[in-house]
């Protein structure tokens, strides 16, 4: 592993111990030409996956720009940081085993919009907002109604009858 401080290709493991989910593996290591000290996570990949962009274009897939964009949306929200790790482990997790090596940005856009709708509305609706490029305030009001719709109030328990027992 590449020392981030003086750029040596050799560096050495001190500990290493799962992280908190245990889908990955936390690793401090010590570069021996600098001295200096840095943190690596190792996770599982199950296949390489490329991301078509609506133009065509090809490249490759990033965990971390998905981890990016959903951490916009929710910021200054009151959101664990785990649950929001959880989502996105679940998300790769999805797309990785779709069996596809290629997926649409529009298929990523919707996993992340289904995982932002169950974590938190407003982040949602932020996301929507760039993911759908809304042109206007009607198309909020159109999205906020949307989210409105699929809420359903919760249902009384029925009432029991006293004679009932």
């Amino acid at each position: 592993m590449r020392c981030p401080y003086c750029g040596s290709l050799e560096s050495q493991v001190k500990d290493s111990r799962p992280g908190e989910d245990g889908s990955v593996i936390r690793r401090r290591r010590v570069c021996p030409d600098c001295g200096g000290r840095f943190t690596t996570f190792e996770r599982v990949q199950l296949r390489e996956l490329t991301v078509v962009k609506r133009s065509g274009r090809r490249i490759p897939f990033e965990r971390e720009k998905l981890l990016r964009s959903v951490e916009v949306a929710l910021r200054k929200r009151p959101v664990d940081p785990e649950r929001i790790e959880r989502m996105v482990n679940g998300i790769v997790r999805q797309l990785e085993s779709m069996g596809e090596g290629e997926i649409t940005s529009q298929m990523i856009g919707e996993l992340v919009m289904e995982g932002l709708k169950g974590l938190d509305d407003v982040a949602y609706v932020r996301f929507a907002s760039v993911y759908r490029n809304f042109r206007e305030a009607k198309d909020f009001g159109e999205l906020i109604d949307e989210l409105s719709a699929d809420e359903t109030p919760p249902r009384a328990p029925p009432r029991r009858n006293p004679t009932d027992s």
